[in-house]
Formats: structure tokens, C-alpha cells, sequence
């Protein structure tokens, strides 16, 4: 008498062919490549938003909750702007280049923002700022309009950017710690994907 036995079928693992980790940060030539075809189009909105995005270092459910005031004074982009981040509920200060000030400040007159308004309002009439749902459709966008791979790129490449760049440059752990906002060294180590040995010898050598 023959038997026959049942094979289950074989689960196909979420993150086959998906590259999963940290997400790369952008190089200059595609921060320039990005924000060039915001230019050319006149996407005041997208160009505000990246400008924004790569100075401010904030996460997205940081960034989409900005309001005018928070890094306005008086009818004036501030050179520098202080929030505290929903995650950890630290402060966190940041840097606006002129650039930035200067996208961010065409797009608040045009758009007719008042101090109180969000800087990024949602079209969605019950949702006063865009989500990070909506943020993360606009950034793969972006990417996808300058040819990168979305599987390597996502919201925290853009968080990642400037971090990425500074410590390239200078090798101050302590510095782009404080940039981040982040509480704990190590955190930062790993968000920057260096060795720890050779992070605790840059960082004594910092302190040193």
C-alpha cells in the first residue's frame, strides 16, 4: 500500500533579494544631482523638504512635523534651529546652510505659511502635515528620478548624509554623536558602520 506524505510548502524568507540593514547615505554628486532637478522643475515644495532633510539630520517623523517657528525667527530662516526628537525626547540643534535658508523661505511665501503652520502640509484634508508614509514615496521618488537602486536608499539615507560626510572629513566621533543626537557613542558607531576598535581609538585620540 503506498503512502503518501505531505511536503509543506517551503517559506520564502521577507528579505530574499532585499538588501536589509543600513541604508546608504548619498554622495555629493547625487546630493547635487537631486537637488539640480528640483531646481530645473521648480518643485519649491521637494526642493524645501531635501534641503531640509540632508541639514537637519532629523528623522522623518521629525521632519514632517516642522513648523514654521521651529526654525524661523520673525519672518527669517534662522541660521541655526533647535527641536526635540520624538524618539528620544532630547533636544537636538542643527545648522541651516544658505541654501537651505534660502529654499526654505521661497517655499513658506509661496506656499502662504503662517508661524503656526506646518512646513509641510499635507493635501490630505485629515492630516495636517505629510506623513511619513507620504515623505517616504516622495524620497524613493527622488532616487528613483536620478537612477540609484531603492532597495540601497530609503528616508535614512537622508538622515545619514551629512553625518556620513562630516566624519569622512574630520574623523570627530564626538561631534557627529552631538549632530545625531544621540545619547550613547556606540549608537553612533553603529548608525556610521565603523569598526568599534577603531572607534574607540579615533574617540580616545578625540578626547585625547
Amino acid at each position: 500500500m503506498d503512502t503518501q506524505t505531505s511536503v509543506a510548502p517551503r517559506r520564502v524568507p521577507w528579505n530574499k533579494g532585499k538588501l536589509v540593514g543600513q541604508k546608504a547615505p548619498l554622495r555629493i554628486s547625487e546630493i547635487w544631482a537631486i537637488r539640480v532637478r528640483l531646481e530645473i522643475y521648480g518643485r519649491l515644495r521637494d526642493l524645501a523638504l531635501f534641503n531640509l532633510a540632508i541639514d537637519s539630520k532629523l528623522r522623518g517623523c521629525d521632519l514632517v512635523r516642522l513648523r514654521v517657528l521651529d526654525i524661523c525667527h520673525g519672518a527669517h530662516v534662522a541660521h541655526r534651529a533647535s527641536v526635540i526628537q520624538q524618539k528620544t525626547k532630547q533636544p537636538v540643534q542643527f545648522e541651516l546652510t544658505e541654501g537651505t535658508r534660502q529654499s526654505v523661505s521661497t517655499w513658506i511665501a509661496t506656499a502662504n505659511l503662517r508661524n503656526s503652520d506646518y512646513l509641510f502640509p499635507s493635501r490630505i484634508a485629515d492630516s495636517p502635515h505629510i506623513s511619513t508614509r507620504q515623505y517616504a514615496r516622495i524620497v524613493r521618488q527622488w532616487f528613483d528620478e536620478i537612477g540609484l537602486d531603492p532597495t540601497a536608499y530609503a528616508t535614512h539615507t537622508m538622515r545619514r548624509t551629512k553625518p556620513t560626510l562630516i566624519y569622512r572629513r574630520t574623523k570627530n566621533l564626538r561631534a557627529v554623536q552631538l549632530l545625531l543626537g544621540h545619547t550613547k557613542l556606540e549608537s553612533t558607531v553603529r548608525y556610521l558602520g565603523i569598526e568599534v576598535d577603531d572607534a574607540l581609538e579615533i574617540a580616545e585620540q578625540t578626547d585625547a
